[in-house]
């Protein structure tokens, strides 16, 4: 990596000076390994792996102990700003292969509790959560999400008590115009639509019938298809005074009818009728789902909760390691779906096994990063391994939602050192 890079990312001018054994870039492409398993495990696994394929290994032998100490010297912001160069050379790099909905990037804004290891540490930092079992402590994740190129655009990780509206407006930092963002109903807001209109950056969001005034009148009439006026409510105030009880905003409510009997109420700035007619509203919602698919990635493919350390520090460090892990499996499956979609000659279509795409990607990653001269050979390489383990679309396939499954679930509380081992 960059001295730059080092310069930028090391957490005191004093660290890496002196010549270790352990060095700032060996230490974060250790951290990019996925580390699930005894970190003692993993350290073995990861040296005897560069021997085996690396002339001079980055580096010898390290206790736990020693990567500890190292990787405490590293801000996790490295692995941020490693995601997000990567993440702008495909939008910058790739005009054909992006993909997009109508001349927008389709951007979903969403959130998930993050399970913590039970420390006091990480109780007072995050915050727990109560049931009649057990206390547990928990994090909120919120990412913004590219749902049809499967990128992270920026990702948080915050205490409990933070709330997904706030986190949604952080997000806003990092979209920009013909985007079009997409939430569920938690959302709905009259800061967030203001805020979107400032940014000029255009939106829809399921929004609950009894929202407003306006839009319990809306439900009532029943139209389908409505341009109003929304204002905030009388007791909602700004610090900075943009707006006041009388400022209003223009917008369009659609009424969607499921299959179930269920009505939707959406909320959109998308008011040009004749571009945008009712009905692409409802499929559009519904590829809000893709954000969905990402966090069952992340928590039981990734298993990002699987935690190597029990710091805020270490924790940080796993949560965007794991973001951008993500981000570089997106990269090469979409190329090679891609691909898949170009020479369609049987009867379903197929797709890249994601489960065993970041199983391949472990101890690979290292060598992508490592030189561009092993970077492509390890790339073709997993690309050949990607297609020798495909899996068919079927269309039309449903599965039904149980929303109690976890319900009664009682959440494993992770003490130190029971990683496993195999």
């Amino acid at each position: 990596m960059s001295s730059e890079l080092v310069l930028k990312y090391k957490v005191s001018q004093v660290d890496f000076t002196r010549n270790r054994k352990q060095t700032f870039s060996g230490t974060v492409l250790f951290m990019m390994n996925l580390l699930r398993k005894s970190l003692s495990l993993e350290i073995e696994n990861f040296v005897c792996h560069l021997r085996s394929i690396l002339s001079q290994p980055l580096f010898g032998r390290f206790t736990k102990s020693a990567f500890v100490q190292c990787r405490n010297k590293i801000d996790p912001e490295v692995f941020v700003h490693l995601s997000r160069r990567l993440t702008e050379e495909f939008y910058t790099d790739n005009d054909a292969s992006i993909k997009l909905w109508q001349g927008f990037r389709l951007l979903v804004i969403d959130g998930s509790l993050m399970t913590l290891p039970n420390t006091k540490e990480l109780a007072l930092e995050f915050g727990t959560t109560k049931n009649q079992h057990t206390e547990t402590v928990q994090a909120r994740g919120s990412v913004l999400y590219d749902v049809l190129n499967g990128f992270v655009l920026d990702g948080k990780l915050s205490p409990f008590q933070i709330g997904e509206r706030a986190l949604a407006l952080s997000h806003l930092d990092y979209g920009k115009e013909n985007d079009l963002i997409i939430y569920d109903r938690g959302y709905s807001s009259f800061d967030l639509v203001f805020e979107h209109t400032e940014c000029n950056i255009d939106f829809l969001m399921r929004v609950k019938i009894d929202f407003n005034n306006v839009t319990r009148a809306f439900y009532e009439s029943g139209e389908d298809d409505e341009i109003v006026k929304i204002y905030p409510r009388h007791d909602m105030k700004r610090e900075d005074g943009c707006y006041d009880k009388n400022t209003f905003l223009m917008v369009r409510l659609l009424r969607i009818e499921l299959s179930s009997g269920e009505t939707e109420i959406l909320m959109t700035s998308l008011k040009d009728e004749v571009k945008y007619p009712h009905s692409i509203f409802k499929e559009l919602y519904s590829l809000r789902w893709g954000v969905e698919t990402f966090y069952d990635e992340l928590k039981n493919k990734l298993k990002v909760e699987l935690f190597s350390g029990y710091s805020k520090h270490s924790i940080l460090q796993d949560f965007y390691a794991t973001l951008f892990i993500s981000n570089v499996q997106s990269l090469i499956v979409g190329e090679i779906n891609e691909e898949l979609r170009k020479k369609k000659t049987t009867k379903y279509e197929y797709k890249v096994n994601n489960n065993l795409s970041y199983g391949f990607l472990k101890y690979r990653i290292i060598l992508l990063l490592l030189s561009q001269e092993s970077a492509d050979d390890v790339f073709f390489e997993l690309k050949g391994l990607f297609k020798r383990h495909l899996v068919p679309i079927r269309p039309d396939r449903k599965n039904h939602r149980n929303m109690t499954k976890y319900k009664w679930r009682r959440l494993p509380k992770i003490t130190k050192n029971q990683r496993d081992s195999i």
